[in-house]
């Protein structure tokens, strides 16, 4: 298969498929280090190219990449209880959140996608603590709306970030139980996806095409993980998606 053919099969241009492999590939590696972020990262900077509804399908593939090569260690270290909780509130939010997606016009939809990412980062980079989220309704809900906004901009691993910053959980099992949440969700995004018929062909290819330097990137992530670096990882991580979603809202007000 040549560049012509994959250029033809993703309806993306040589220019296009480079950049979007660059930005998948850093946000693999904050990935494997952070255990959430690679979606976020990805709708923030490549919003620019594809608008939210394009992009939504191909970050399945990506999360799918990346969950599977997590899941081993995920799962021995993950708080399961509470997995349970966020992926069952998680099964109503997505499709309340496509369905918005799917109505609204695409400029409008980059913005929403793009402020969500920068008030949820913005929010855990403060610390906030909601006493509510440690309560069951609290679990629950929280996996409801991380459900909604991984819908409207595949950003629901950060919602769940901020559930388990109430807790004051442990850097390694924060990791965890995203990862093991992120690796059920996508069984539930998956199923939405093809009711509303935006799983096809094109998203297919480009998923394909993004796939390895996801998985390049959270190999390398993984590899940084460390005791040493463990409390550096989510300020740094939320620093950069504020960041990328600052920048891109500001090249949107400006086209």
């Amino acid at each position: 298969m040549n560049l012509f053919d994959i250029t033809a099969m993703t309806d993306l241009s040589a220019g296009n498929l480079a950049i979007l492999f660059g930005i998948v590939l850093l946000a693999g590696l904050v990935r494997g280090f952070s255990g959430f972020a690679l979606s976020a990262m990805t709708m923030a900077s490549a919003v620019l190219i594809l608008p939210p509804v394009e992009l939504i399908p191909v970050c399945w593939w990506l999360e799918m990449t990346a969950s599977v090569l997590m899941a081993r260690g995920g799962w021995a270290e993950a708080d399961r209880r509470v997995v349970f909780g966020l992926v069952v509130g998680s099964m109503v939010g997505v499709p309340v959140g496509f369905a918005l997606t799917m109505a609204l016009p695409v400029e409008i939809s980059k913005l929403v996608a793009l402020v969500v990412i920068l008030v949820l980062a913005a929010t855990q980079l403060a610390r906030i603590r909601l006493a509510f989220l440690a309560t069951k309704p609290g679990l629950y809900g929280a996996g409801l709306l991380a459900g909604i906004a991984t819908g409207i901009a595949s950003v629901g691993g950060m919602v769940v970030a901020l559930y388990v910053l109430a807790s004051d959980s442990p850097a390694r099992q924060m990791r965890a139980s995203l990862v093991v949440f992120l690796l059920f969700s996508t069984v539930t995004t998956l199923a939405t996806l093809l009711w509303f018929g935006a799983m096809d062909g094109r998203t297919v290819a480009r998923g394909l095409f993004l796939a390895p330097a996801a998985a390049l990137g959270v190999i390398g992530g993984k590899l940084l993980f460390t005791p040493r670096f463990e409390p550096w990882y989510r300020p740094f991580c939320l620093s950069l998606l504020m960041g990328l979603a600052g920048l891109a809202l500001a090249r949107t007000a400006l086209t």
